[in-house]
């Protein structure tokens, strides 16, 4: 039976993984079911599907699947389970934008090839967003593939946060700070919207999107001003296994010294180095926390992101001239007390005051009622953010289903 309501899919491709949600429209957005699809093309690979309203899962091995069979795979698995019944759109994030792309689009056989010429901005994950559109295409063609991109929410960031200080000429072929995790954003500033009050959300507000890949931004008057990542993800703020920025000097140094290669340097940057680099042995924030106690390496990786994101904060409470509302979003921004606490330690010049109680449980606020800025705990979804923007589009009356095929 054909579903009353028409259905979104959304799919969050990264350099290793995917999630996928599908959603019900109506009067709101309602989750049908989410997955995953983790270590692409690694040993475990493995995709999972839950249901919101059940505690039963889905789970099966892609153990020995390449990069395409996986993304095949997922594919295969939500046609079977009828999916494309009454699925009116298909949303695709998509990391980079470059300089031309900042609006959610249809995406076409043209735009693709866009795309393609914009991945060397981001060869981490680029190349596997784009091989994960071509398969769904392939797989849904009679509906609409809507691209969302990552770096919209920065786009009217002022010029001079936006400027790399590298020769002007360099700028018109699209070297320039982008910014990234923008659907995060997006969604966070919806959600204090809905929870504070639009007059809260045209404070001097710091997001901070702090999980494996960590940023945080800035943002004033609904607008954004500034935001750590830069030309790429791997800027700004010390990640899992990222380095964040970095002393240009080093390639030249190790290059010399070792015979790096740029593949090499690359890898390094994004694969071996941040919070895994520094402790010697995990990037996961909960592994690195339970073993702090007994191992100086582990204690070291958790400190250096504290103070880098300490430092950032007071950076952008500077951008913005004083500091109202501060977010804590992401995987440890969400479910990591200490972190949090360690984070706004020696910020009470800002007037960030923590209360333990409170923050201890995750509560959604967990400032004190004496102090001056907000202190908020919000639970990101890029997925429904997505799904809310190709409803958008859908309900706009356009139809892009001609041009999808």
């Amino acid at each position: 039976m054909k579903p009353a309501a028409l259905r979104i899919l959304t799919l969050n491709g990264g350099s290793s993984s995917i999630k996928c949600a599908l959603y019900e429209s109506g009067s709101s957005l309602r989750l049908i079911w989410e997955g995953s699809l983790e270590r692409i093309g690694q040993p475990g690979t493995v995709f999972r599907i839950k249901w919101p309203e059940s505690t039963q899962g889905f789970t099966r091995s892609l153990e020995g699947f390449d990069d395409t069979k996986s993304i095949q795979a997922v594919a295969d698995w939500i046609e079977t389970e009828g999916a494309q019944e009454g699925l009116a759109a298909v949303g695709h994030r998509v990391v980079q934008g470059g300089p031309d792309f900042f609006q959610p689009q249809l995406i076409t056989d043209a735009m693709l090839s866009d795309l393609r010429r914009l991945s060397p901005l981001d060869p981490e994950h680029m190349p596997g967003e784009i091989r994960i559109i071509e398969a769904f295409r392939k797989k849904f063609p009679r509906v609409p593939h809507i691209a969302c991109f990552d770096t919209a929410f920065h786009h009217e960031m002022p010029h001079v946060a936006r400027m790399l200080p590298i020769p002007r000429r360099y700028a018109s072929q699209g070297l320039r700070r982008y910014g990234f995790h923008g659907l995060s954003y997006e969604y966070l500033m919806g959600e204090l919207t809905r929870l504070a009050g639009p007059e809260a959300a045209r404070g001097r507000i710091i997001l901070a999107h702090l999980g494996s890949g960590a940023s945080l931004a800035a943002v004033r008057d609904g607008k954004p001003v500034d935001t750590s990542m830069g030309f790429t993800p791997a800027s700004g703020l010390v990640m899992g296994t990222r380095t964040g920025d970095l002393d240009p000097g080093l390639f030249s140094y190790l290059s010399r010294k070792e015979g790096m290669t740029e593949s090499g340097f690359q890898r390094m940057v994004n694969h071996e180095s941040g919070m895994r680099g520094i402790s010697e042995t995990v990037s996961d924030m909960r592994d690195l926390l339970a073993r702090e106690a007994r191992d100086v390496r582990a204690a070291e990786a958790v400190e250096l992101f504290c103070y880098q994101a300490r430092k950032w904060i007071g950076a952008f409470a500077a951008a913005l001239g004083g500091l109202d509302i501060l977010v804590f979003s992401g995987g440890i921004g969400e479910h990591a007390p200490v972190v949090r606490a360690r984070i706004c330690e020696d910020l009470g010049f800002l007037g960030i005051e923590i209360d333990g109680k409170k923050n201890d449980v995750n509560a959604e606020v967990i400032s004190t009622d004496s102090g001056k800025v907000s202190v908020r705990v919000t639970p990101t979804d890029e997925e429904l953010r997505m799904a809310q923007l190709v409803s958008q589009i859908l309900e706009s009356g356009n139809d892009h289903k001609k041009e999808s095929v």
